[in-house]
């Protein structure tokens, strides 16, 4: 009864819910932006970072993002109440609380996410900096922290999306969305925007 009320309590007080995408890097993050902008939903992107080889369809980011776990302004994911933001799961425990959020948060092989970080990293001619050993059991403690917060949390809400399942199944995984959400979204339309062509590193 009483997380009943705290949620209404919520719903009146902070209002529509920011929308937020998250994920490990590489996770299908960028894919999931893409759903929900074809559904009829307004993202928050600076299109700083543009689209490549990487991610032929954009990233979908906003590097006021990057500032949150920092002590500064935070009052601009207000103007974002009823639009879609990114935000890797390392940086959700630093949303701010003065608001509610229903997250998206995506799910892939870890195998997958490290395969395709490394490709990344190497088209840039970057150095990963650790072994796949080092980098699993960081992105892993990372997950650890990221459901921890998402199931303690009062302001956040999460719906749990498995990369490989969208892909095999977008009409339904996009119903799932727009049902979580509460949305009445073009379901079809996020559907369509699904490029099964773009799985590159399988488990």
């Amino acid at each position: 009864m009483m997380g009943k009320l705290n949620q209404w309590y919520r719903r009146v007080a902070y209002g529509k819910p920011v929308v937020v995408v998250s994920g490990l890097p590489r996770s299908g993050t960028s894919m999931a932006m893409k759903m929900l902008e074809a559904g009829g939903m307004e993202v928050v992107t600076d299109g700083a970072r543009t689209a490549d080889e990487d991610n032929p369809k954009g990233y979908y980011e906003d590097d006021r993002v990057l500032a949150l776990a920092k002590s500064g302004d935070k009052t601009w994911l207000r103007q974002a109440r009823g639009r879609v933001v990114k935000v890797i799961s390392y940086l959700l425990r630093h949303l701010p609380a003065d608001n509610n959020y229903k997250v998206l948060f995506m799910r892939r092989d870890m195998t997958e996410v490290l395969a395709s970080q490394a490709k990344m990293l190497a088209r840039r001619g970057e150095e990963q900096g650790s072994d796949d050993d080092s980098m699993r059991e960081f992105f892993e403690t990372d997950l650890w922290k990221a459901n921890y917060h998402l199931k303690r949390a009062g302001h956040l809400d999460a719906l749990d999306l498995h990369y490989r399942e969208v892909l095999q199944d977008p009409v339904a995984h996009a119903r799932r969305i727009a049902e979580f959400l509460g949305r009445d979204l073009d379901v079809e339309a996020m559907a369509s925007v699904v490029d099964p062509e773009l799985y590159r590193n399988r488990a």
